[in-house]
């Protein structure tokens, strides 16, 4: 394969052109030209702070696989927002919520476990050389590492590939599959985050309870708003990284602690402890969560969240230069497989959430919780509101702990569907 030169490798470089991007688009979003308005009317905000930086993939002006910027935004800006975004939590609210959020988790949990083996035995159907393949090149194999990441993350992607043995090249094809089709369902669920009360009527759903706590949430935060100066500002990031670097420490010797005892993980199907981005997820949310006990909690009023959201913007931004629209052109075969499978995630999710009138903050959190996990749940639960982002934190834990579970389930499933 001819080896790739992008046009421009220097991080600094590609951060300066990622935070420009992201400062043309909030500018524009926030404009009051007419045709602006018109446009974000139907193009979601952070739909664009995801497309923009994937141009630059797509035209081979930068090469993301020799950057650093995900990597940086994923262990520093990740676990800094989760704690500012749950700083502010309303724990006795979000369980006032009651069960249906933990219903469309479980729904779409489900959607995909059942997808993967039916998409299989429709395109074998048509088109059998698309799910053929043999031993570790066995598509089969390939998708069970496409169950691990759409139910818990990474983590579990990882211990698919090694618990079914998919081959390198097989695994690397399906990645490509994987951030291509989630990230196309994303983009149609924010789409719906800006036509939720629409859609809530068509499903008859209540949504009084969400639209309760985040005026709660909004009261709290005008109650102690406060310009914030300087030490405010420090107090913040202070918190920020210094929990990040907590949770650093704790994962840096718990992940390695459980990797020696990795015989036991396997027989338990509990590899995801395994891995120390588990553990960092896990302890930065529970360090915001904790310190929303305390009286840190009035810095929501000095711009908390506001700092949070940022990181979680320019996490954004890495996350589409890692994006290669062009990609599906090059095997669009296993990208039918793979819009198959969500279309049945999809449709297990809107029948769950029609029979129990869910709202559709439920439907949208549930799905990412699953297929974005903790890198993009709470930025479509903040698409809706920004209140509402702790609620996507704290499922997308959920969904690392059944993640290795449901994708073990489904990739026996994938492997009997493809049996002649």
């Amino acid at each position: 394969m001819e080896e790739r030169t992008a046009l421009i490798t220097n991080d600094a470089a590609i951060l300066g052109i990622l935070m420009v991007m992201l400062a043309f688009i909030f500018a524009t979003a926030h404009s009051n030209q007419r045709f602006w308005k018109k446009f974000y009317t139907y193009i979601p905000l952070v739909l664009m702070c995801y497309f923009l930086p994937s141009i630059l993939n797509s035209l081979g002006i930068v090469d993301p696989d020799s950057s650093r910027l995900y990597f940086m935004a994923s262990r520093y800006l990740l676990p800094a927002s989760l704690i500012l975004l749950t700083l502010g939590t309303d724990l006795k609210g979000i369980i006032n919520l009651g069960p249906k959020a933990i219903i469309m988790f479980l729904a779409g949990t489900t959607g995909i476990v059942i997808g993967g083996p039916l998409a299989i035995f429709i395109v074998s159907f048509f088109a059998p050389e698309v799910v053929g393949g043999s031993g570790p090149d066995a598509i089969w194999r390939g998708l069970t590492t496409i169950a691990g990441s759409w139910i818990g993350g990474g983590a579990n992607q990882a211990a698919m590939k090694e618990i079914f043995q998919a081959s390198d090249d097989i695994f690397s094809a399906m990645i490509t599959v994987d951030v291509i089709v989630a990230n196309l369902w994303m983009a149609f669920l924010l789409v719906g985050a800006g036509r939720s009360e629409r859609l809530d009527q068509v499903f008859k759903a209540d949504s009084s309870a969400i639209d309760a706590l985040k005026q709660k949430i909004e009261d709290y935060r005008a109650s102690i708003a406060k310009i914030p100066d300087l030490t405010d500002t420090i107090v913040i990031l202070g918190i920020a990284f210094g929990g990040t670097g907590f949770a650093h420490l704790i994962a840096d010797a718990v992940g390695p602690w459980f990797q020696q005892r990795q015989s036991i993980l396997d027989q338990y199907n509990l590899q995801s402890l395994a891995s120390s981005f588990f553990w960092l997820i896990v302890v930065s949310t529970t360090v915001g969560v904790s310190l929303s006990l305390t009286p840190l909690k009035k810095l929501e009023g000095a711009g908390a969240s506001r700092y949070g959201s940022l990181f979680i913007f320019v996490l954004v931004a890495t996350i589409g230069l890692n994006m290669d629209v062009t990609a599906i052109f090059e095997n669009p075969g296993l990208f039918l497989v793979g819009l198959i499978w969500m279309a049945f995630h999809v449709i297990v999710l809107l029948s769950v959430g029609k029979i129990i009138k869910a709202p559709f903050f439920f439907t949208a959190i549930g799905s990412q919780a699953n297929v974005g996990g903790a890198a993009s749940a709470p930025v479509v639960a903040a698409a809706f509101s920004p209140t509402l982002a702790p609620v996507g934190a704290l499922l997308a834990v959920l969904g690392y702990a059944l993640g290795t579970y449901g994708a073990i389930l489904c990739g026996i499933l994938m492997q009997a569907a493809a049996i002649p």
